[in-house]
Parts: structure tokens; sequence; C-alpha cells
């Protein structure tokens, strides 16, 4: 299977190819340089592997939550390589690639992810591994890092991955959850598996019905200032 990843969701930007089972992958922190950077990623690793975009079977994108405008540029970019290739798509969960890397680099079986959504609030979802990918326990939501502290009160222990804890030190006040401060963001290397297990279920599709996740409406980004 030969599949293109992008995700441009938080602060991060990153890009992974697998193609005849090797993996490329280019991922920068570079906040409100997304639509600069995505694009010169992709050329890259297309490059690297000497494939082109007609090459691959598969595309796929971080589809949120995370920020509004990250999300809705990966969507857009997605869409454009799409409708030029025909390729079906996924969508994957910024919070899922977060936590399937603490599982790939500390085999971490449960983990609670939350990206700090500003205005007190983090996106917030629970995993737990099932068949070597990160399953989501519940739902994803956006809350108060207090009523986050409350879900994890009695859970398994834990280990918690995105900016969400940084930023909140409350939302780690009932539990002992073991933070790992070097998984801050998601990195689209980590959607690969997900990706292919979505692929594999039959949830690839048409580019018209892919869905990106905000948690949050237009209306609610409004009132942050510098977001659209």
């Amino acid at each position: 299977m030969n599949i293109l990843i992008i995700d441009t969701a938080t602060e991060a930007c990153s890009v992974a190819l697998e193609v005849n089972q090797h993996v490329f992958n280019r991922f920068e922190i570079c906040p409100q340089q997304h639509s600069q950077r995505i694009l010169p990623m992709i050329d890259e690793v297309l490059k690297e592997a000497n494939v082109t975009l007609q090459d691959l079977d598969y595309l796929a994108f971080g589809r949120g939550p995370g920020s509004f405008t990250g999300v809705r540029i990966a969507t857009g970019v997605l869409q454009g390589l799409a409708l030029g290739t025909g390729h079906k798509v996924v969508g994957i969960s910024t919070l899922a690639a977060m936590a399937q890397q603490a599982f790939a680099q500390n085999q971490c079986e449960y983990v609670c992810a939350a990206i700090d959504a500003r205005m007190s609030e983090v996106y917030f979802g629970q995993y737990q591994l099932q068949q070597n990918i990160m399953a989501l326990v519940g739902k994803e939501q956006v809350l108060p890092p207090e009523e986050g502290s409350l879900l994890l009160t009695n859970s398994k222990t834990m280990a918690g991955v995105g900016t969400g804890w940084l930023a909140y030190p409350e939302l780690n006040a009932l539990a002992k959850t073991e933070v790992l401060t070097d998984i801050l963001y998601p990195n689209a290397l980590y959607m690969l598996p997900i990706a292919k297990a979505l692929i594999a279920d039959g949830n690839a599709v048409e580019v018209d019905d892919i869905q990106p996740v905000y948690l949050r409406d237009k209306v609610t980004w409004k009132k942050l200032p510098g977001r659209e």
C-alpha cells in the first residue's frame, strides 16, 4: 500500500509517505507557516521516494481536532491532491496519532491525549491499545481541564500526551498520569498504522465525503484574537 499523509492541525506541520514499505517523513514546529511549508514538504518526500502522486493508492490527513485554521489547511490541501488524482482518502484523529506515538516509542497501552484548545479548555480523548492500534475509549471532546481530570480518576494508570498537560497542570490534579513531555504534537508518521487499519476495514472515502473534526464551531473560534 502506497499512502501519503499530511497534518497541519497544531503548531506542528508533518508529512509521511509510505511507498513499497519504505517510509519517508518530515516534521517541523512552524506556527502560522503551515500554508507555506506543507506543499514543499510533500514535494520533498515524493522526490526522496522517487514517486509521483499518481503512484500512490491512498491519501490521508490529520482531520483534527486542533486549530480551526490548521485543520482547514490540511483539508484544503488534501482535497486538491485527491481531486487531481482520484485517490480515496481517510481522516486520522490528531489525538489518536499522539496516542499511537506513545505506544510506538514507549509501549504505552493506555493513553490520554490532550491538546491545548485555548480559552481554558482542552481537546481530550482516552485511548486503549487494541491489536497494535490505539482505539478511542468514549468520545473525543472539548472540555475544561478540571472535567478531564475527573474522567481520569477511576481509570487505569495512563500516559499523557499533548500540549494540554503542560498548559493546564490541573488536568493531572486527581490522577497519576505519566506525562510524556516529548510527545506534544501529532506527527503524520504515527498516523500511518492507523490509516492502514482504517483502509483495511473499508473506511476510505471519496474526497467529497471527508469530514474534518473541529469539536468547536466557527462562532466559538471567532472569539479568539487572530482566529478565523
